[in-house]
Protein backbone atom coordinates (compact mmCIF):
# COMPACT_ATOMS: atom_id res chain seq x y z
CA UNK A 1 0.00 0.00 0.00
CA UNK A 2 1.69 3.38 -0.92
CA UNK A 3 1.83 5.68 1.58
CA UNK A 4 -0.37 9.34 1.40
CA UNK A 5 2.78 11.39 2.26
CA UNK A 6 3.51 14.15 0.30
CA UNK A 7 6.30 13.67 -1.88
CA UNK A 8 8.70 15.94 0.18
CA UNK A 9 8.00 14.61 3.79
CA UNK A 10 8.89 11.36 2.45
CA UNK A 11 12.15 10.30 3.58
CA UNK A 12 15.12 9.86 0.76
CA UNK A 13 15.83 6.50 0.15
CA UNK A 14 18.79 5.01 1.45
CA UNK A 15 21.67 5.34 -1.40
CA UNK A 16 20.36 9.12 -1.59
CA UNK A 17 20.64 9.77 1.92
CA UNK A 18 24.30 8.46 1.43
CA UNK A 19 24.97 10.80 -1.16
CA UNK A 20 23.68 13.81 0.72
CA UNK A 21 25.69 12.81 3.27
CA UNK A 22 28.83 13.06 1.39
CA UNK A 23 28.60 16.48 -0.02
CA UNK A 24 27.48 17.30 3.78
CA UNK A 25 31.04 16.32 4.45
CA UNK A 26 32.77 17.95 1.55
CA UNK A 27 30.51 21.15 2.86
CA UNK A 28 32.47 20.19 6.37
CA UNK A 29 35.91 19.87 4.23
CA UNK A 30 35.52 22.90 2.10
CA UNK A 31 33.42 25.33 4.12
CA UNK A 32 36.49 28.06 4.01
CA UNK A 33 36.84 27.83 0.28
CA UNK A 34 34.33 29.41 -2.04
CA UNK A 35 31.50 26.78 -2.18
CA UNK A 36 28.64 27.27 -4.74
CA UNK A 37 25.58 25.01 -5.07
CA UNK A 38 26.58 23.32 -8.31
CA UNK A 39 30.31 22.80 -7.18
CA UNK A 40 28.72 20.33 -4.05
CA UNK A 41 25.86 19.09 -6.80
CA UNK A 42 28.56 17.39 -8.41
CA UNK A 43 29.76 16.16 -5.49
CA UNK A 44 26.56 14.31 -4.76
CA UNK A 45 25.85 13.65 -8.09
CA UNK A 46 22.17 15.32 -8.36
CA UNK A 47 21.18 18.14 -10.38
CA UNK A 48 21.10 21.10 -8.72
CA UNK A 49 16.75 21.14 -7.83
CA UNK A 50 16.76 17.72 -6.70
CA UNK A 51 19.64 18.26 -4.68
CA UNK A 52 18.00 20.67 -2.52
CA UNK A 53 15.25 19.10 -2.23
CA UNK A 54 16.81 16.03 -0.41
CA UNK A 55 19.24 18.34 1.54
CA UNK A 56 16.36 19.98 3.05
CA UNK A 57 14.57 16.94 3.63
CA UNK A 58 17.72 15.08 4.98
CA UNK A 59 19.27 17.70 7.30
CA UNK A 60 16.05 20.06 7.76
CA UNK A 61 18.50 23.03 6.30
CA UNK A 62 19.27 23.82 2.73
CA UNK A 63 22.97 23.94 1.95
CA UNK A 64 23.30 27.23 1.65
CA UNK A 65 22.08 28.13 5.04
CA UNK A 66 23.92 24.41 6.34
CA UNK A 67 27.27 26.37 5.13
CA UNK A 68 26.73 29.92 6.69
CA UNK A 69 25.83 28.22 9.91
CA UNK A 70 29.08 25.74 9.73
CA UNK A 71 31.03 29.16 8.74
CA UNK A 72 29.14 31.25 11.48
CA UNK A 73 30.28 28.36 14.05
CA UNK A 74 34.19 28.29 13.24
CA UNK A 75 34.19 31.95 12.72
CA UNK A 76 32.98 31.71 16.76
CA UNK A 77 35.84 29.45 17.41
CA UNK A 78 38.09 31.90 16.06
CA UNK A 79 36.70 34.89 17.69
CA UNK A 80 36.58 33.15 21.73
CA UNK A 81 40.43 32.41 20.77
CA UNK A 82 40.88 36.76 20.34
CA UNK A 83 44.20 35.79 18.12
CA UNK A 84 43.07 37.32 14.95
CA UNK A 85 40.90 40.22 13.84
CA UNK A 86 37.29 40.26 12.83
CA UNK A 87 38.29 40.76 9.35
CA UNK A 88 41.14 37.84 9.37
CA UNK A 89 38.07 35.94 10.71
CA UNK A 90 35.51 36.65 8.13
CA UNK A 91 37.99 35.84 5.21
CA UNK A 92 39.62 32.52 6.63
CA UNK A 93 35.77 31.04 7.18
CA UNK A 94 35.11 31.79 3.51
CA UNK A 95 32.94 34.93 3.50
CA UNK A 96 33.90 37.05 0.78
CA UNK A 97 32.83 40.33 2.39
CA UNK A 98 33.47 42.13 5.80
CA UNK A 99 29.87 43.61 5.86
CA UNK A 100 27.81 40.19 4.88
CA UNK A 101 29.80 38.37 7.49
CA UNK A 102 28.79 40.64 10.29
CA UNK A 103 25.20 40.82 9.20
CA UNK A 104 24.69 37.18 8.92
CA UNK A 105 27.27 36.67 12.33
CA UNK A 106 24.69 39.43 14.08
CA UNK A 107 21.64 37.12 12.82
CA UNK A 108 23.02 33.98 14.09
CA UNK A 109 24.52 35.14 17.54
CA UNK A 110 22.72 37.79 18.21
CA UNK A 111 25.33 39.97 18.54
CA UNK A 112 27.92 41.47 16.56
CA UNK A 113 31.50 39.60 16.05
CA UNK A 114 33.27 42.24 18.02
CA UNK A 115 30.70 42.21 20.56
CA UNK A 116 30.96 38.32 20.89
CA UNK A 117 34.74 38.80 21.13
CA UNK A 118 34.28 40.84 24.17
CA UNK A 119 31.71 38.68 25.75
CA UNK A 120 34.12 35.38 25.36
CA UNK A 121 37.44 37.68 26.91
CA UNK A 122 35.36 38.60 29.91
CA UNK A 123 33.65 34.75 30.30
CA UNK A 124 37.40 33.61 30.11
CA UNK A 125 38.60 36.28 32.39
CA UNK A 126 36.68 34.25 35.76
CA UNK A 127 38.34 30.94 34.83
CA UNK A 128 39.80 29.44 38.16
CA UNK A 129 43.68 29.29 37.90
CA UNK A 130 43.59 25.87 39.19
CA UNK A 131 41.14 24.95 36.37
CA UNK A 132 43.55 26.58 34.11
CA UNK A 133 46.53 24.40 35.44
CA UNK A 134 45.13 21.17 35.42
CA UNK A 135 44.11 22.28 31.68
CA UNK A 136 47.35 22.66 31.00
CA UNK A 137 47.61 26.44 30.11
CA UNK A 138 50.44 28.47 31.89
CA UNK A 139 48.99 31.63 33.77
CA UNK A 140 49.57 34.68 32.07
CA UNK A 141 48.84 33.77 28.93
CA UNK A 142 45.14 33.59 28.64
Amino acid sequence: MATMLPRLLRPPRAEWYASVRKARAFIDEHFAEPLDLDAICREAHFSRYHFLRLFRSAFGVTPHQYLTQKRIEKAKVLLAANEVSVTEVCFAVGFQSLGSFSTLFQKHAGRSPQQYRLLMFARRKFIPQCFLTMSGIEPGTR
